[in-house]
């Protein structure tokens, strides 16, 4: 059976639970680095959906509620964007859902091929980060901050896994995300790296930051490795009044990256 709105889109109604389309959503849900072999990832909620059509990626399937289908006209826009449109019940669609709140509407999408490092523009480096909140803000902080690309090291939570992606809020779609590096990788990169220590004698905000850079991020109980940190030409640290012995990976990343966006924006040309 189909059903037809607006009458250019034509949406498909799934009521079998094996329909290929919904076990292969299921299968990406339950393996978070399933998306490596698969080549797809599946967005959940509106949020995400959104944010993926805003920097122009066509999803691969869209698939929401009976009841989202009738009662959202600008979720049924979407499918104008979509290669096909499924609508389930909301029983189904709670089987396709990993959040406590349930939502109604999310989509399928295809990653980009095999994503290179990009030299000489300003980059995150994630060192064996394991924490996928922390993973996500990052990322949120890269693209804010105008980060081209993350470039994550082996040992680092793989980046597209629903967890990420969740608290990456939308930023992996503006981002080139590069996985499953070696530190000599980023000899490509051709910018220098700099890390915090609490050791360094360079203290952030009191001196021009090389532009543009990148900035390695370590794990968040060993830092960064000793071996990557021989790599850094700066190593800096950030000043706490507080009083606190350390920060957050993500806060840590937030304000280095802001004190780099702000520190290139008021350099003066030439």
């Amino acid at each position: 059976m189909s059903l037809s709105f607006p009458p250019a889109v034509e949406a498909l109604r799934i009521s079998a639970r094996d329909n290929p389309l919904l076990q292969r959503i299921r299968k990406l849900l339950a393996d978070p680095g399933g998306y490596r072999k698969a080549g797809q990832v599946w967005l959940e909620g509106d949020h995400l959906v959104s944010a993926a059509l805003a920097r122009g990626w066509m999803l691969e399937a869209l698939v929401m509620t009976d009841a989202a289908w009738t009662a959202r006209a600008d979720w049924q826009a979407w499918a104008g964007q979509a290669r096909r449109t499924a609508l389930v019940s909301a029983e189904l669609f709670r089987g396709l859902c990993s959040l406590e709140s349930p939502v109604q509407v999310g989509a399928l999408v295809s990653l980009p091929q095999a994503p290179v490092i990009q030299p000489g523009v300003f980059t995150v480096v994630l060192d064996r980060l394991q924490d996928a909140g922390n993973v996500g803000s990052i990322l949120r902080s890269s693209a804010a901050f105008g980060a081209r690309q993350v470039l994550a090291l082996k040992g680092t939570a793989a980046l597209w896994s629903p967890k990420v992606l969740r608290a990456g809020m939308g930023a992996h779609f503006g981002l080139s995300l590069v996985e499953a590096l070696s530190a000599d990788d980023l000899a490509a990169l051709d910018v220098p790296l700099l890390a915090t220590s609490s050791h360094a004698g360079r203290v952030l905000g009191q001196g021009a930051l090389p532009w543009p850079c990148a900035w390695v991020l370590g794990h968040e109980g060993q830092g960064v490795s000793a071996a990557l940190m021989e790599r850094c030409a700066h190593t800096v640290s950030i000043p706490q009044p507080g009083g606190e012995e350390s920060l957050n990976v993500g806060a840590a990343a937030a304000i280095c990256l802001f004190a780099s966006a702000t520190g290139a924006q008021s350099a003066p040309a030439g």
